[in-house]
C-alpha cells in the first residue's frame, strides 16, 4: 500500500518569505495548502498561488474554518507572515497541530504586552505605556519620559513609528495617528509609547542586531547573529549580513537576552526573530517577533546552503532535524534601496546592468517598477534588494558604496522629476 504523502498547511499573506520560495522550500516534504483571507496581496496572488498547491480560503466563521481545515488532513501547519500569527496559532488550536498557543501569539504580536511580559519576568526594563487615546499622552510620557517612540501594537516594517523628543509635538501627531484607525475593547490600545533607547557609539555598523533562533520544547538553539545597517530615518532598514560585528562577550549576552526573552513568552515552537538594541548599557529587547525575519531565508541559504522555510516544515512535521549554529565564510549581506518618505512616482531606475558588474555583487532585483507609484510615510518601502559577499567587513563596506555610487532613482511628484543618487536616499 502506498503512504500518501504528508499535508502541510501554510497559513499565507504578504511576510517574511514569498509564496515561491516557500513552495521550494516545503514541496518535496508535503503537499501544500495555502490558507487564506480576502487580502489585496492574496487576491493579486491567487493564480500563483494556485499552481504551488491547494489554496483554502478562510470565511471568518472559527467552526466552518476549522472543520475546513480539518478536512484537508494536515500533519502540520507553519506561517510565515506577521499579520497572520494570530490565525495560525487559532487554527493549529483548532485542529489540534503544534504551533504557538494562543496566549504566546498574542504575546508575539501585541507589544504593549509583550512589554509588559518582558518586565514582569525580569527579562528587560524597557519603559512602555499603552496609548488608548491621544488622552493618554500625558500619563504615558510620565511613565516612559524623553525622547520616547511611539509605535503601534501591532504591525512590521516601522509603519506608522515615530520618535518624539518634544513633548509639544504629540498632541497633532496622535491625533493624526488616532484618526487612521479604528479601535476596538478586545484588541486593546492600538500604540504604544515607549522610552527611546540609545544606541552605542562607535559601532561599525548599525546600532541594532537580530538573533535568528529555532524553538523547541527542550530548548533554543539559536542560529545566527544578523547584522544591521545604519536605519534610515526614522526607522527604516535598509539591509542586513552575516556575521554581525559584535565581540564574543556581547554576542554571549545577546544570545542569553534573547533565550530568556522567548523563554518568558512561552514560545516553544517554530522559527523567531528577536530584535536587540545594543546601548552603553548593554544588549536591550526592540521586540520578538514568532517568525522567521525578512530576506533571512534568502541570506541563509546563500550563505550556509541551509533552507529555514524546509527546516520549518520539518519540525512542524516532527521529523528529526539537527539545529545549529549557521556560521558562513566570509561576510553575506543585502541592501535595499528604500523609497522616499514623500509619496511620488518611481520614472527610473539607473546603473542596474552596471551594479551587477562590480565585484563583489552576486545580484541585483527591483521590487518597485518604474511607473509605479511609491506611498510616502515612514513604513520601510523597499524598492530594490542588492546581494553580495566579500571576504570581510571592510570589503562589504566598500562594495556597497561602490554599488550605491553606481544607482541612481528618478521620481516624480508634485514638483517635477528629479534624480536622486542611491547614496543620498540613506541621509
Amino acid at each position: 500500500m502506498t503512504r500518501s504523502r504528508p499535508v502541510i498547511a501554510v497559513v499565507y499573506d504578504k511576510g517574511a518569505v514569498a509564496a515561491g520560495d516557500i513552495a521550494v522550500g516545503l514541496s518535496d516534504l508535503a503537499d501544500i495548502v495555502f490558507v487564506v483571507e480576502p487580502t489585496e496581496h492574496v487576491d493579486r496572488l491567487r493564480g500563483v498561488l494556485d499552481t504551488l498547491g491547494a489554496v483554502l480560503p478562510l470565511t471568518g466563521d472559527r467552526g466552518a474554518d476549522a472543520a475546513a481545515l480539518r478536512a484537508r488532513a494536515p500533519s502540520a501547519l507553519v506561517t510565515f507572515s506577521e499579520p497572520m500569527l494570530r490565525t495560525a496559532a487559532r487554527l493549529a488550536a483548532d485542529v489540534g497541530l503544534p504551533f504557538h498557543d494562543v496566549g504566546t501569539a498574542r504575546l508575539l504580536t501585541d507589544k504593549a504586552r509583550q512589554r509588559r511580559r518582558l518586565r514582569e519576568a525580569e527579562v528587560d526594563e524597557v519603559r512602555s505605556h499603552p496609548l488608548h487615546s491621544p488622552g493618554d499622552w500625558p500619563a504615558a510620557v510620565a511613565a516612559v519620559g524623553l525622547p520616547a517612540i511611539v509605535k503601534p501594537v501591532r504591525g512590521e516594517g516601522s509603519r506608522d513609528t515615530y520618535a518624539v523628543h518634544d513633548a509639544a509635538r504629540a498632541p497633532d501627531l496622535l491625533a493624526e495617528l488616532f484618526t487612521a484607525v479604528r479601535t476596538s475593547a478586545d484588541e486593546g490600545a492600538p500604540f504604544v509609547a515607549e522610552e527611546l533607547l540609545p544606541g552605542r557609539a562607535g559601532l561599525p555598523s548599525g546600532d541594532y542586531v537580530s538573533v535568528e533562533s529555532l524553538c523547541r520544547p527542550d530548548g533554543v538553539t539559536h542560529l545566527a547573529l544578523t547584522g544591521k545597517f545604519p536605519l534610515v530615518r526614522p526607522f527604516r532598514e535598509p539591509g542586513q549580513y552575516w556575521p554581525a560585528q559584535v565581540s564574543d562577550a556581547e554576542r554571549g549576552e545577546i544570545l542569553d537576552l534573547t533565550t530568556r526573552a522567548l523563554t518568558a513568552l512561552g514560545v516553544r515552537t517554530g522559527l523567531t526573530h528577536t530584535e536587540i538594541k545594543l546601548t552603553p548599557a548593554g544588549p536591550r529587547i526592540i521586540e520578538v517577533n514568532g517568525r522567521v525575519g525578512g530576506h533571512i531565508n534568502e541570506l541563509a541559504r546563500r550563505a550556509c546552503g541551509v533552507d529555514l522555510v524546509r527546516l520549518a516544515g520539518l519540525q512542524a512535521l516532527g521529523e528529526p532535524i539537527e539545529a545549529r549554529e549557521l556560521r558562513p565564510a566570509g561576510v553575506h549581506f543585502q541592501h535595499h534601496g528604500l523609497a522616499p518618505v514623500t509619496p511620488c512616482r518611481l520614472v527610473a531606475v539607473h546603473g542596474r546592468r552596471e551594479v551587477r558588474r562590480l565585484e563583489g555583487i552576486s545580484g541585483y532585483r527591483l521590487f518597485a517598477r518604474p511607473g509605479d507609484q511609491l506611498p510616502g510615510g515612514v513604513m520601510t518601502h523597499e524598492m530594490d534588494i542588492l546581494w553580495g559577499a566579500c571576504d570581510d567587513h571592510d570589503a562589504m563596506t566598500a562594495v556597497i558604496a561602490k554599488a550605491l555610487a553606481t544607482l541612481s532613482y528618478e521620481f516624480e511628484d508634485a514638483d517635477g522629476i528629479r534624480e536622486v543618487p542611491a547614496a543620498l536616499l540613506l541621509a
